[in-house]
């Protein structure tokens, strides 16, 4: 079985949590193809789909909006798992419960008529270059801290979900 592990990202943690589900997903025999989202051009070529992007103001990037638009004919009898790369794991105090408030948020915010098995928001990496001055200021008063928060565990332990979920079909 041949699976897309297709991403958009801003500012490059999104390809590290893509590469990681790949690697999982061939760790259990399935054939992967790690690849920006905006250079995909043969999605009918694959027969699943995990897609991923960086989330800004609560959405996915126009990259891999546009991808989920224009391929949503493909995608439909395919199954399909969505990621999203945030920084819930940033948030410390009151506002660390609001992190996974997000989810819902994310996944309304792409197309309805698109089917999919399931959706996970990751934390990424999160550093003060990657804020304007007033993003700075707004991140350190929610008590945000700078750093890697991947969580290479939960990673692969939903690669090792979808691999068996994929395998039993």
């Amino acid at each position: 079985m041949r699976v897309l592990v297709g991403y958009a990202t801003a500012h490059g943690s999104t390809p590290g949590v893509a590469v990681r589900l790949a690697a999982g997903l061939d760790r259990a025999g399935l054939q992967t193809d790690v690849r920006p989202v905006d250079v995909v051009d043969d999605a009918d070529a694959y027969d699943a789909f995990v897609l991923g992007s960086a989330v800004h103001d609560q959405s996915w990037l126009d990259p891999a909006k546009v991808f989920l638009r224009d391929n949503l004919e493909t995608l439909g009898p395919r199954p399909v798992w969505l990621f999203s790369v945030g920084m819930p794991g940033a948030l410390r105090g009151p506002w660390k419960r609001l992190g996974p408030m997000e989810a819902p948020v994310i996944v309304r915010s792409l197309p309805t008529d698109l089917s999919h098995r399931g959706h996970r928001l990751f934390s990424g990496v999160i550093r003060a270059a990657q804020l304007p001055l007033g993003g700075r200021i707004r991140f350190r008063l929610m008590g945000g801290r700078y750093g890697d928060y991947r969580d290479w565990d939960v990673i692969d332990a939903w690669a090792a979900e979808i691999a068996g979920e994929l395998l039993r079909t």
